[in-house]
C-alpha cells in the first residue's frame, strides 16, 4: 500500500518566476524564526493576535472546570473567565476578577509563566524585525547598453536613497541563462560581469555601474532575442557599511532582458545652478533618451560565435 508524503509543495517567487518545489519537509515548529522573519508585518501581527485569542480561549476551559474558583466574575459565565484569563496572561491583574481556591491560583500561576515567557519571545521577535539592517537603494527600472569611451557598454543606475554615505560599497553583476554543454545537455549557467569599477568608497548618491562588452564577455554578440530565448536575466547586488548605524546593508535587483534598451542613455539626473550647488533631481533618475543616429551601435557588433560557453 502507498504510504502517504509527508513532504508538501512548497512555492516559491525569486528573481520574477514561480518555482515549486517537492520533498523537502518542512516542520513548521523547528523553522518559527525564519517564518516570522520572512512573513509581512500584517501577518506577523495577525498571528501573535490568533495565539493570543486561542491561549486565552484554552485557559478559559481550564478555569471552567471548576466553576466558582474565581472572584467577582463579570460577566458571569465562560466569557467572564475568558476576559480574567486574558488579564492573567498579559499580566495585568486589575484586582477587581481573582482566583479564590488552590486550583484557581494553580492554573493562573502557570499562565502567568506562559504569559511571560510569550511576552519575551514576541518582544525579542518584534525587536529582530525592527533592528534588521535594510539599504534604501534606487535601481533604474531599465538598463542601457550603448558605445562608451568607444566600447559596446551595458549600464546600470543606482542611488542612494537615504543620501547618507555607505562606506566601502561594493557591486557584483551576474548573468544567468540557459546554455547547452558540448554534450548536448541543457543547463542553467551563471556568469560573472566584470565592472568597470566595482567599488565605490563612498556611496552618497548615484552610481552608474558599467560593463564593457567586448569579445570576452558573456553578453557578446547577444541581442535582445538571443536573451530572451535563453531565459536570460541579470541580478545586480549592492553592499556596504551604513555609516549612520555601522551595519552591513546589502540590495539586489533583477533585470529581466525586456529590460534592457539599446542605443539609449540616461537623462542626466544632475545640474549646478549659478551659485555652483549641485542638485540631484531623482524624478528624472528612469527617464531614458534615444542616441543620436550617428552614436548608435549594433547590439550584435562581436559575432555570435565568439560567445563563450
Amino acid at each position: 500500500m502507498a504510504t502517504r508524503s509527508k513532504h508538501h509543495a512548497r512555492h516559491l517567487d525569486y528573481f520574477g518566476r514561480r518555482f515549486v518545489i517537492h520533498g523537502l519537509p518542512r516542520p513548521l515548529w523547528h523553522d518559527l524564526y525564519h517564518l516570522f522573519m520572512t512573513v509581512s508585518w500584517p501577518a506577523l501581527f495577525l498571528a501573535f493576535g490568533l495565539f493570543f485569542f486561542a491561549i486565552n480561549l484554552l485557559f478559559a476551559c481550564v478555569y471552567a472546570i471548576r466553576p466558582g474558583d474565581v472572584a467577582n466574575l463579570d460577566p458571569q459565565g465562560y466569557w467572564g473567565l475568558f476576559f480574567f484569563s486574558a488579564e492573567t496572561f498579559a499580566t495585568v491583574g486589575y484586582g477587581d476578577m481573582h482566583p479564590r481556591t488552590p486550583f484557581s491560583h494553580t492554573i493562573a500561576t502557570l499562565e502567568n509563566f506562559a504569559g511571560l515567557t510569550s511576552l519575551a519571545l514576541i518582544t525579542g521577535m518584534m525587536f529582530a524585525r525592527f533592528s534588521r539592517p535594510t539599504a534604501r537603494i534606487l535601481f533604474a527600472r531599465y538598463g542601457v547598453i550603448r558605445p562608451f569611451d568607444g566600447a559596446s557598454t551595458l549600464i546600470l543606475r543606482v542611488a542612494n536613497a537615504r543620501a547618507n554615505v555607505i562606506m566601502e560599497a561594493s557591486a557584483s553583476l551576474r548573468l544567468i541563462r540557459d546554455d547547452v554543454t558540448v554534450e548536448g545537455t541543457q543547463i542553467r549557467r551563471i556568469y560573472d560581469l566584470p565592472l568597470r569599477r566595482s567599488q565605490q568608497p563612498a556611496f552618497l548618491f548615484g552610481w552608474n555601474l558599467m560593463h564593457v562588452i567586448d569579445a570576452a564577455s558573456p553578453l557578446a554578440g547577444a541581442n535582445g532575442e538571443s536573451l530572451e530565448a535563453a531565459k536570460a536575466f541579470l541580478i545586480l547586488t549592492i553592499f556596504g557599511t551604513d555609516d549612520t548605524t555601522g551595519q552591513v546593508v546589502m540590495a539586489r535587483e533583477r533585470y529581466a532582458s525586456s529590460a534592457l534598451r539599446w542605443n539609449h542613455s540616461f537623462v542626466d539626473i544632475l545640474h549646478t545652478d549659478e551659485q555652483g550647488i549641485d542638485h540631484f533631481d531623482y524624478t528624472k533618475f528612469e527617464e531614458l533618451e534615444p542616441l543620436p543616429v550617428g552614436m548608435a551601435i549594433a547590439a550584435t557588433e562581436v559575432p555570435a560565435e565568439h560567445m563563450p560557453t
